[in-house]
């Protein structure tokens, strides 16, 4: 397992909320995931993961079944338990159903999104020319999605964006990091803003379909490069 700072036991008040210790190591593995700290291609055994964590190793089997499950953890033949590596028709299958959800969610907020919500995605896609640093563009940038599923206020969508979101974890970094493509981005966002102000639903689903497979060109670019 690729070396990383350990990371203190959880705390007596994580276990005093009540919450399972499945889920303190479940969340572990999850954040380290996030951070880069465990990146696609790690081996991970149960036995390194309960010392980390503080934890005995039975927490730690549940967890890593349920991630297993979620498709973040596989079994590779040579390596054993692995976080899950993502090939060229895994990236295209999430690319594309990103762009189903995506575009259906903008659709959706254009006909039931507040002018208050509206407002908001505006005010968060202004912040987004003041910021230099890429993690605060990375940031901005996963509010701004995060606030459009809420905006079509529908609560299967957004379960099945969440459940997205969590496969996408195991891309890396983000697109935003090629150069000029956080300008590109945002020019995008406000475009797909301005369809909800119309209450275009068309055009906003329209415009959010565009803005993801525009993002998935900048992505395969850069995994086609990593294996020159």
């Amino acid at each position: 397992m690729a070396a990383h700072k350990p990371r203190k036991p959880p705390s007596p008040a994580a276990n005093e909320r009540g919450e399972p210790r499945s889920e303190q190591a479940y969340r572990y593995i999850v954040d380290a995931i996030k951070q880069g700290t465990l990146p696609p291609g790690t081996r991970i055994r149960e036995v390194d993961l309960a010392e980390r964590t503080g934890l005995s190793r039975t927490p730690v089997r549940e967890a890593l079944n349920r991630l297993q499950l979620e498709g973040l953890v596989a079994n590779d033949p040579g390596r054993g338990t692995i976080i899950t590596e993502l090939d060229h028709s895994m990236v295209n299958e999430l690319y594309a159903m990103r762009e189903v959800l995506e575009g259906t969610a903008a659709g959706l907020a254009a006909r039931h999104a507040s002018e208050v919500e509206i407002a908001f995605l505006r005010e968060i896609n202004e912040r987004d020319a003041q910021l230099t640093e890429t993690l605060e563009l990375v940031r901005n940038n996963k509010l701004f999605h995060s606030t459009l599923y809420r905006c079509a206020h529908n609560r299967y969508l957004l379960k099945m964006l969440h459940s997205l979101q969590e496969s996408m974890m195991l891309l890396g970094p983000s697109t935003l990091t090629k150069p000029g493509r956080a300008e590109t981005a945002r020019s995008e966002h406000d475009a797909i803003i301005d369809a909800l102000e119309r209450r275009d639903s068309e055009s906003a689903e329209d415009l959010a379909r565009r803005h993801i497979r525009e993002a998935y060109k900048v992505r395969l670019e850069a995994f086609f490069e990593a294996y020159e």
